[in-house]
């Protein structure tokens, strides 16, 4: 018979494990703990329990690390969005280094120069250009609620999904995470949606009016909103846009979507444009992009042009090359880099992606870059290179999952000079280096914090081609 709600008690926090995550020691046995950071002494009530490790969440605190601070933000602890905010940035960044040597190393199984010293974020807070808040008849009840032993009439939220809870939202009333008027725009909806009695969104049985609000705040100081429908009403959905343009006149360009689907994704539909141009314009150094409600877009504006700054470093460019972009997106990296090439040709699978990065390279007047829709896989052939030209240097930056098998060979076969590899999984870009270890040796590697009082870190690396 398997023993349920197992606590260890007054477990030492000995030191940072991975993925926001904190680990003790008993017996042995490795214990990895969510909500506890090295230094404290807990209580830990296990999750998962194997032979040799096992998962909790930390219940209790006897005694708090002396590397802890104050939280600023009063959702901390519920919502999940920025579980490190009790730790110092500076050991933040510390402790991201330490992640992203030791999946090279143990996952990556290759030889390593030094790596080089953490690139962290000056904004710690209000970082992000893009939000989505989701509207829900669902409300998370906190703890100190459950406690007072009465009934709570369901209620609705509009915030963010409660982690590993798809149907309970949590009711976010001041996010830290962006500069207004993002708080403005949600609450306003609340207050108008509470006094006028619309419906917010049963992901169960899949009906009611308000189901998400998309909001991009940008450095350029444009403000860009969608607010998506589970139904139409035409009468209800024009006073709610009306109100909000009143009540918030930064708005430069509001949209509406009409979403019947069983899922909150927008690739498959039509945001309208309620008011202003339909899109909204930001810069990474000189270069504008148009970002429209669909486009996909560093959600760090100021730290991605950084990154790309990294990369743009790594890549060495003269003027001569010929610079494939792979997984190109709206093309922002091959723009960024486009002064110092020869030619910037860019892949990407997503078709509106590609159209996004033609119209971008042409708003900054860029003659010298081409991009296709497609895999890399089934593109880059001989008539492709003969063409367009081989590569001398390859820019890649995948998705989570990492590069496919089939691709890493692809680049195997190309033998492009210098490969940079951007990431935002250190684990599969090791994964990947390992395999690339065939005919690539690395020889720069660079971690990158994007998204500070997260466990989520960005690491660039330099490969160039074995002698």
């Amino acid at each position: 018979m398997r023993k349920k709600n197992i606590t260890l008690e007054k477990l030492l926090v000995e030191d940072y494990a991975a993925e926001g995550k904190a680990l003790s020691r008993v017996d042995g046995k490795v214990i990895f703990i969510e909500g506890a950071i090295p230094g404290d002494i807990v209580d830990v009530r296990l999750t998962k329990n194997k032979k040799d490790w096992a998962e909790g969440k930390a219940v209790l605190i006897h005694k708090y690390s002396a590397e802890r601070v104050d939280p600023f933000c009063e959702h901390f602890g519920v919502c999940g969005g920025c579980k490190w905010q009790m730790l110092p940035y500076e050991k933040q960044l510390q402790y991201k280094q330490q992640e992203v040597e030791q999946h090279l190393k143990r996952i990556g199984k290759v030889a390593l120069p030094a790596i080089e010293p953490i690139l962290g974020c000056t904004e710690t807070r209000y970082y992000r250009n893009k939000l989505e808040f989701t509207c829900s008849n669902r409300r998370y009840l906190l703890p100190d609620e459950i406690k007072k032993d009465q009934e709570i009439q369901a209620e609705n939220a509009i915030g963010f999904h409660v982690p590993r809870i798809f149907d309970k939202v949590i009711d976010i009333y001041s996010c830290h995470l962006m500069h207004e008027p993002a708080n403005l725009v949600r609450n306003t909806i609340r207050e108008y949606a509470a006094v006028n009695g619309l419906s917010y969104y049963d992901i169960r049985e899949h009906v009611g009016f308000l189901r998400t609000v998309i909001v991009r705040v940008l450095t350029t100081g444009e403000v860009m909103v969608n607010v998506c429908f589970g139904k139409e009403d035409k009468a209800l959905r024009k006073a709610l846009l009306d109100h909000l343009l009143q009540k918030i006149p930064a708005i430069t360009t509001l949209l509406y979507t009409i979403n019947q689907k069983w899922n909150d994704s927008l690739h498959d539909q039509e945001p309208i444009t309620y008011y202003g141009k339909g899109y909204a314009l930001e810069k990474l150094e000189d270069f504008r992009f148009k970002i429209g409600p669909k486009s996909f877009f560093q959600t760090n504006t100021r730290q991605g042009e950084h990154l790309y700054q990294v990369a743009r470093e790594f890549a060495e460019l003269t003027g001569k090359e010929i610079v494939y972009d792979l997984y190109c997106g709206t093309g922002s990296i091959g723009i960024f880099v486009s002064k110092q090439a020869a030619k910037v040709i860019g892949v990407e699978v997503v078709a509106e992606a590609i159209a996004d990065a033609k119209e971008n390279a042409s708003l900054n007047q860029i003659e010298h870059a081409d991009f296709f829709a497609g895999d890399v896989i089934d593109i880059c052939d001989d008539a492709f290179f003969a063409s367009n030209g081989r590569p001398d240097v390859i820019i890649t930056d995948p998705p989570r999952a990492g590069m496919h098998e089939k691709l890493v060979q692809k680049l195997l076969e190309m033998e492009a000079p210098l490969i940079v590899y951007v990431s935002c999984n250190p684990a599969t870009q090791a994964r990947d280096l390992n395999l690339l270890d065939a005919r690539y040796i690395v020889t720069r590697v660079k971690p990158v914090d994007m998204f500070p009082h997260t466990h989520h870190i960005e690491n660039v690396v330099q490969l160039k081609l074995r002698k």
